[in-house]
């Protein structure tokens, strides 16, 4: 069933687990999602980002997630990942989809402000949730725009770029968003070195905010690490890269060891491992005792 971020972040509120959003540009990896989730019966969000649109366009890919989602047996938000304006925002709106990520966290922060109250005026007089960003969170740590690649970063320490708790708490009286994208040591993309979380800082933007908080570049990090962001405040979080890698991976074994080849194996192959992949996440997003190690 299709559902507002709002209303599946308040239920994760409540019960102090984590919905997991899942980067959806292709329909192996969307139909992972979907059914990793039926199977643990747990709410997901199936996202997709604007710097995925080059893979498959928003008017191809959208109304295809939005059909997937109305058809699940359980609840499933589909939700603009990383819009970059209000004309994007109302296209997929136009789509159908129930949540819209608007990031003008490059700004000055006055214009940010603007931007976002653009988007959350527009949004919620059509029934939609606004997540936003305020810190920045890039391929590198270090603050930018996301990009295919993480090609363009700012220069600096990437504490410089953390989220400010106290900022935090104007930004979303301002705005009146519904959920806060972070920056307080994740990174897009792969790992390339131990993440060094700032759990004391995502804590006080919680306390400060009293809204949902997201954890984007959310794959990668081991289970006392989520399970650490769960218990700070983190509803939301965003996973990705780890599930491509794993479907990537699955047809490259598959190729090595396979002489006759057809590409609708590949499809089904990639779907099985990024199902695979991105259950074990659901799981520990569930905060449930039985899914945590022992």
């Amino acid at each position: 069933m299709l559902v507002t971020l709002k209303e599946i972040l308040a239920k994760a509120e409540e019960e102090n687990f984590a919905v997991g959003a899942f980067n959806s540009p292709t329909l192996e990896s969307a139909r992972a999602a979907v059914e990793a989730a039926e199977e643990l019966q747990v709410p997901i969000i199936l996202s997709h980002a604007e710097v995925h649109f080059e893979v498959t366009p928003l008017e191809v890919m959208g109304p295809i997630l939005v059909e997937l989602a109305k058809n699940a047996s359980v609840p499933v938000v589909v939700h603009l990942d990383h819009g970059s304006s209000l004309e994007t925002v109302k296209k997929a709106i136009d789509t159908g989809f129930s949540s819209v990520m608007i990031d003008a966290s490059h700004m000055s922060y006055e214009d940010n402000v603007k931007t976002v109250t653009e988007v959350v005026d527009y949004a919620h007089s059509h029934n939609v949730s606004v997540e936003a960003e305020l810190g920045m969170i890039t391929s590198s740590g270090i603050g930018g725009e996301e990009t295919a690649g993480g090609e363009e970063l700012l220069k600096g320490d990437a504490e410089d770029y953390y989220t400010d708790p106290e900022v935090a708490k104007d930004f979303v009286q301002r705005t009146g968003i519904d959920a806060l994208a972070a920056s307080f040591g994740t990174v897009h993309g792969i790992y390339i070195k131990e993440p060094q979380l700032d759990i004391k800082r995502l804590k006080l933007i919680s306390e400060n905010t009293k809204i949902p908080i997201v954890m984007h570049g959310g794959s990668g990090l081991n289970e006392e690490e989520y399970l650490a962001v769960i218990n700070s405040g983190v509803r939301k979080i965003n996973y990705y890269s780890y599930a491509a890698k794993a479907g990537a991976n699955a047809i490259k074994e598959y190729i090595e060891q396979n002489k006759d080849l057809f590409y609708h194996d590949f499809a089904v192959i990639a779907k099985d491992a990024i199902k695979k992949d991105v259950k074990r996440a659901m799981e520990i997003f569930s905060n449930k005792e039985q899914y945590v190690k022992k």
